[in-house]
């Protein structure tokens, strides 16, 4: 073997690897793995080559998030704030409150997704009195996973939502006894009426749009993520939603594996798109850090099976069956591979009568296609599914919702959804991820948490032993399970010879940390494509360079992005000059910020 370029030593490093389960050194070379071993691989090292003591850590793959809508978050990142795993209600009204008096005219605040009130010490929602009170005058929208969102006074203005405005279809705008708004919208029972009102609100400019999707990025590598899919998303119109992204790709300052889908725009034109699409790319152009995967999550609307557990299933449209069967026909025509989202049995039972359909006219053979989701999905279609050569993709979105799950269908239904583990005793490929931003958080230790505890992130036991998974199978899931989804299979998921040199060093040993310690696990190294795009704590120095974030008042130059403990984040607290505030010490703005007050005296 010639002189790595790289080499990390004396670590507890997982691979996958069958072959090798666990080394302590790791050689890197143009990208992918060229060794791996014992100390002995410190011998082929010469001047050249970078060595890093891994003080002996745990290192893990890479991690790889089958369904996430990244493209869609970058673009968004800087303008909102995150709740995701603000322990306190308390604490989540006070950082509203900083946020609003930061936040500049025409701005609005943005609290979505990534947040469940039982996450919170208090076990309850926000309400409307106290989001006014915090934010009497700048516009806030915070979004609570696929099921409301909540508007301050400012924001219903900003909305133009009055006594005269109409409910849109499958929502309802919540009116007092006199009919004036509120500031509660109900998804009834999708969410259009929720993404088409935060749609209304201001976006960032281009060069903001870029420095958001790269500190975007920079939070997931922070977490230890060096791949994703991309889901798509409403209102991620393909291709002016892609510039940023494509931009970044141009330049390689990518630091996460994208591989996209596109995600229909319009009801009733879906066919139109698709067929214009095919015309325009083709699955897999572009390169192993950035290429297009296929069709999907949305394939038509009339097919949309939206997960909101406050409400019944809903009933899919009669015209569903003539409409997917035209879409997917085409696709299976020129070999697209395609996603489609499935939370319920009673809809994966119609869409597979469909898929069988078009294989009898226009065969599968091979043609690599998944369901997402898939909550409640029986045994006799996942046999299904694996006869016409199809994958799961599930996403911890129970996590945030069991509670609501059980409330409505009952523990009992709640020990199988997903049912994990019999997708994998049957043979089904099978790939984890979280659907964030606006449902489930980003953090992907959240979701192993879920896979390996059973828990939501309130603490409610979901699953048993039988569909509970260990430890090292949850991150077979989140690795190499995930690499099937765009094909990469034979290029990465492992730390081995050949596969792509992506993975992460952890800042505790996920193997063994008490199960509740592991939400509060991040990499304080993460390497993607042989090359440092993350560094904390001891490895810090090594960290690459990072535009300050843009513009200046946004929430993540205060606030980072999933919330984290003082120990965790360097965070130093302390008694404000008033004596009745808490001040929090900020390190990208270099000095102590206030928490409902403007003091800021040392």
């Amino acid at each position: 073997m010639n002189a790595p370029e790289l080499l990390l030593h004396n670590g507890a490093i997982t691979t996958l690897d069958p072959a090798h389960p666990q080394v302590s050194a790791v050689a890197i070379s143009g990208g992918r793995i060229a060794g791996t071993g014992g100390e002995e691989l410190l011998a082929t090292a010469d001047e050249r080559t970078k060595r890093i003591d891994l003080q002996g850590r745990r290192v893990i793959p890479g991690l790889n998030d089958s369904h996430i809508h990244v493209i869609r978050g970058g673009l968004n990142f800087n303008m909102e704030l995150r709740w995701d795993g603000v322990p306190s209600l308390a604490l989540a009204l006070e950082m509203l409150r900083e946020q609003a008096r930061r936040t500049p005219p025409p701005q609005w605040v943005r609290v979505i997704g990534g947040w469940t009130e039982f996450q919170f010490v208090e076990q309850r929602m926000p309400t409307l009195d106290e989001i006014n009170s915090v934010a009497p005058d700048t516009p806030v929208f915070v979004l609570h996973l696929y099921d409301r969102a909540m508007v301050n006074r400012a924001g219903l203005r900003a909305l133009g939502y009055t006594k005269e405005t109409p409910d849109l279809p499958g929502g309802e705008i919540q009116r007092d006894k006199v009919g004036n708004p509120t500031g509660l919208l109900i998804a009834k029972p999708n969410a259009l009426i929720l993404y088409a009102s935060l749609a209304k609100g201001p976006k960032l400019g281009f060069d903001d749009q870029v420095n958001s999707t790269r500190h975007f990025m920079r939070e997931l590598n922070r977490l230890g993520i060096t791949s994703c899919i991309d889901a798509g998303g409403g209102f991620q119109n393909y291709p002016d939603d892609y510039r940023v992204i494509e931009q970044l790709a141009e330049r390689d300052e990518l630091t996460l594996r994208i591989a996209y889908n596109l995600f229909t725009q319009k009801p009733k034109e879906e066919y139109d798109d698709f067929s214009r699409w095919i015309g325009m790319t083709s699955p897999g152009k572009g390169s192993d850090v950035y290429k297009m995967n296929g069709a999907g999550e949305m394939l038509v609307f009339s097919a949309a099976d939206f997960e909101d557990f406050l409400e019944p299933r809903p009933n899919l449209q009669p015209v569903m069956e003539a409409e997917l069967k035209k879409v997917v026909g085409l696709l299976a025509a020129k070999r697209w591979p395609f996603r489609l989202h499935a939370t319920y049995d009673e809809s994966i039972s119609r869409f597979l009568n469909i898929f069988e359909e078009v294989d009898r006219e226009v065969p599968f053979q091979g043609l690599r296609w998944f369901f997402d989701h898939a909550e409640t999905i029986s045994e006799q279609n996942m046999e299904r599914v694996k006869r016409l050569g199809g994958g799961i993709a599930i996403q911890d979105r129970m996590a945030f919702q069991g509670e609501y799950f059980v409330a409505r269908y009952g523990a009992e239904a709640a020990k199988r959804t997903p049912p994990i583990a019999r997708m994998l005793e049957m043979g089904i490929p099978v790939g984890a991820g979280t659907d964030a931003t606006r449902v489930s958080s980003y953090n992907p230790w959240v979701s192993l948490y879920w896979l390996a505890s059973g828990r939501t992130v309130g603490g409610l036991p979901l699953y048993d032993d039988k569909n509970r998974l260990d430890r090292t199978a949850a991150l077979r899931l989140y690795t190499e399970g995930s690499s099937w989804f765009s094909g990469d299979e034979e290029k990465k998921g492992r730390i081995a010879v050949g596969q792509f040199a992506d993975l992460a060093v952890l800042s505790a040993d996920y193997l063994i940390v008490p199960e509740e310690e592991i939400k509060g696990i991040e990499a304080v190294l993460t390497i993607m494509d042989g090359k440092i795009v993350h560094a904390s704590g001891d490895f810090a120095p090594l960290a690459p360079p990072l535009p300050p974030v843009s513009p200046d008042w946004s929430p993540v130059a205060s606030y980072d992005g999933y919330h984290r403990g003082s120990a965790a984040a360097g965070l130093h607290r302390q008694g404000c000059a008033c004596h009745s505030h808490q001040k929090v010490w900020s390190p990208q703005e270099g000095r102590f910020w206030g928490i409902g007050c403007d003091c800021f005296a040392f």
